[in-house]
């Protein structure tokens, strides 16, 4: 076990370097940030020097990228081009609304396709496996941004119920929660009742059945059980996408995630802004990752952690 989290833990400082050098140089593209900055007017050319010395924009790229990977080794990201800030506070302040706003998401889609997905397995060719499936296929083809305007027309505007936008209570959560779950829950629900009809087909679930066992004990404890493999695994994948993925939430609600921050700076050409957030969210998805792939030795035993023990 602890070989395998080494080699794992070893393989993603391959991963955080590599998106490290792909995310420095191609953010280089996107323009010069002195020039957004002197945006209202026509700097002289000494201002522009001399902003550029400041800011260390006037060293070569390889020397940029130098300084860039010892600060990230430190975890020192250096401070904002624009606030002056120090961005380490600055994700600091909004990754606790990221995360929030991720697993209130998470939450959501596992109470609705957990349900779904189990009894329509068990009812299968019924009306009640088909609604799950129609449910599937409708959550699956909504836009999540049109599904926040509507729930923000609905609950905030007309009936009144919930905030449309903010952050601050619990009240605030629920309706980018719900969007983000109500999408997901349509993927999930199918890959749930697809696993479950797998593992109900196995001779297993038979014999559990044969020793007079209840049904919902076979279902739950056999059943589920296996069936929660494939499941935990797009659950972790999907946990580190909403963490850095639901940008276009995050800008309906004007919920302040690490998203949303991105883009402002990607907009205002802020790179240890956006330097900072890209690798801190790469270094949540790869920790996410890690666990996701510790926790199949526990959902079954038969499974071994980096490989079969001779």
């Amino acid at each position: 076990m602890l070989q395998y989290i080494l080699r794992r833990i070893f393989h993603s400082i391959i991963v955080v370097f590599a998106i490290s050098i792909i995310l420095f140089f191609s953010i280089r593209l996107t323009g010069d940030p002195v020039s957004v900055m002197f945006s209202a007017g026509e700097p002289t050319k000494e201002a522009v020097e001399t902003l550029k010395k400041e800011l260390g924009l006037n060293e070569p790229l390889f020397v940029q990228y130098g300084i860039f990977m010892k600060d990230l080794v430190t975890f020192n990201l250096g401070e904002s081009f624009r606030t002056g800030l120090p961005v380490t506070q600055m994700i600091g302040e909004r990754l606790g609304a990221t995360t929030m706003l991720a697993f209130g998401g998470l939450i959501v889609s596992v109470l609705i396709a957990f349900p779904i997905g189990i009894f329509s397995a068990i009812k299968r060719g019924t009306p009640v496996d088909f609604f799950g499936r129609i449910f599937s296929l409708v959550g699956i083809s909504f836009p999540n941004f049109w599904l926040g305007i509507m729930f923000i027309i609905i609950f905030a505007v007309n009936l009144k119920w919930l905030p449309a936008s903010g952050y601050g209570s619990f009240k605030h959560l629920i309706l980018p929660s719900f969007t983000l779950g109500l999408i997901l829950s349509g993927i999930l629900a199918r890959l749930v009742r697809s696993s479950m009809l797998e593992v109900l087909s196995q001779q297993y679930i038979a014999t559990a059945r044969s020793k007079g066992l209840k049904e919902w004990i076979v279902v739950l404890r056999h059943a589920f059980r296996n069936a929660l493999i494939p499941t935990v695994t797009f659950l972790g994948i999907q946990f580190g996408s909403l963490l850095g993925g639901a940008v276009i939430i995050e800008q309906v609600f004007s919920w302040p995630g690490v998203g949303r921050m991105i883009i402002d700076a990607i907009n205002q050409r802020d790179y240890p802004v956006i330097q900072g957030g890209v690798i801190v969210l790469a270094l949540l998805m790869v920790l996410i990752n890690l666990i996701v792939d510790i926790s199949y030795s526990y959902l079954d035993p038969r499974i071994k952690i980096g490989g079969s023990e001779k």
